[in-house]
């Protein structure tokens, strides 16, 4: 039998159904004749032993120039739920996306054939996939209660690796590179086509893109020992790494990888209330201290409502732009314009609190500039609350980001076909 997984809106358990498998595990090798064997008859006993549903290994052949290929053949023969793939290039990334594309199967996994984690944390993997608990679920070798055996070197590297990816990515998975993942086939379908990694990086560019859309990923710590024949050439891999890092970093920060539209077609909420509330008060003290700055700096040579204007003028277009990304999550340059729009709208309706504001105070009497200051603060805090309350409840609503990006989504296709 099969599951079908929960809809895009919403988490669940899975309903048994079908003929497909539940699980397919792909195996990616190069040049790995001598080890293969013992992998895949390894985990086909672990899966009869204990996986309930109709499962599935795919071995994954990447260009090998020894016997794998003709190993992998006589696996396939000998044990009914084994296939093989065969991939004319090598990359780690291509073998799986190759795999996963072409699987059937409700639940994708890929592990390693070395076997470094022990198999005993596959149902603990695939567990909060089934339940519609998790979207994505990866071993970690650095989570609370992982048991690792390996030298010093490739701890500095592993350790080191992750704290980058936090540095430069913000990321909070704590594992990117660990050879034992699983993930949902119906995320897998959205979020394949915007990894454009084929080696080695192609794990933490999943990740990542899974973590700003706002996916729930599971990590299982893991039992993991060190193979001392692993042919990883440790140099060019972080060399590749480090460039895809920099390729991920300026795709994000362009909008090329469609992140608002992946969050609305997947069903995941926005941010709660309390994140955006914190966000937007970060971005409105900036955005005072440079208006009040700005205003200062003018104040000295022409009046106060000209001042006051052209500052929160200057500053308003940089808050919009910046609260589009950080505070609601928005990213990409279509409906760019339509918020900066409706931003100078919410602008303006700001410019008549502070505007009426300094017009009331200086009709009463002849301020100084610490009491206009003080005005103006007071002003702009209730534009600020007003201004919230507008961009959350209308600019950048759910509903409208959705219609929007499902009208972008239409476009794209049609163009394409």
């Amino acid at each position: 039998m099969t599951l079908t997984l929960p809809s895009a809106t919403g988490r669940g358990p899975v309903v048994p159904r079908g003929a497909a498998p539940v699980l397919d595990v792909v195996i990616p090798v190069y040049n790995e004749e001598r080890d293969l064997g013992g992998c895949v008859r390894r985990l086909h006993a672990q899966l009869t032993a204990t996986f309930p549903y109709r499962f599935r290994i795919t071995v994954a052949d990447n260009a090998s120039t020894d016997a794998t290929l003709q190993v992998a053949h006589e696996l396939a023969a000998e044990l009914p739920e084994v296939t093989v793939m065969h991939l004319a290039e090598k990359g780690r990334g291509r073998a799986l996306r190759a795999a996963w594309s072409a699987s059937d199967a409700t639940v994708l996994a890929y592990m390693d054939v070395d076997l470094s984690t022990d198999l005993a944390a596959l149902a603990p993997l695939v567990a909060p996939l089934l339940s519609g608990h998790s979207d994505l679920a990866i071993g970690s070798r650095l989570a609370r209660g992982a048991r690792v055996v390996r030298g010093p070197k490739r701890e500095l590297i592993s350790r080191g690796y992750n704290l980058l990816l936090r540095g430069t990515l913000a990321t909070r998975f704590s594992d990117a590179q660990c050879g034992f993942k699983a993930i949902r086939a119906d995320v897998a379908a959205r979020l394949l086509p915007h990894v454009t990694d084929t080696g080695w990086f192609f794990d933490t560019e999943l990740l990542v893109l899974a973590e700003r859309t706002g996916l729930r990923i599971h990590e299982v710590p893991v039992d993991w020992t060190d193979d001392p024949d692993s042919r990883v050439d440790i140099v060019a891999t972080a060399l590749a790494d480090l460039r895809g890092i920099a390729r991920l970093t300026r795709a994000l920060a362009t909008g090329r990888v469609p992140v608002g539209q992946l969050r609305a077609q997947l069903g995941r909420k926005p941010a709660g209330l309390v994140p955006q509330l914190v966000r937007f008060a970060m971005v409105g003290i900036a955005s005072t201290l440079a208006y009040l700055l700005l205003f200062s700096l003018l104040r000295t040579g022409m009046g106060a409502q000209a001042a006051n204007l052209v500052a929160l003028g200057a500053t308003a277009v940089a808050n919009t732009a910046v609260n589009r990304r950080f505070t609601f999550g928005v990213r990409g340059r279509h409906g760019a314009g339509r918020h900066q729009f409706e931003g100078l709208l919410v602008f303006c309706l700001g410019l008549g609190l502070t505007s009426g504001s300094l017009a009331v105070l200086n009709g009463l009497t002849a301020p100084g500039r610490a009491l206009e200051l003080a005005v103006l603060v007071a002003a702009n805090l209730a534009a600020t609350v007003l201004r919230f309350v507008l961009l959350r409840g209308w600019v950048f609503h759910p509903r409208r980001l959705r219609g929007s990006n499902s009208t972008a989504s239409n476009i794209t296709e049609r163009n394409t076909q």
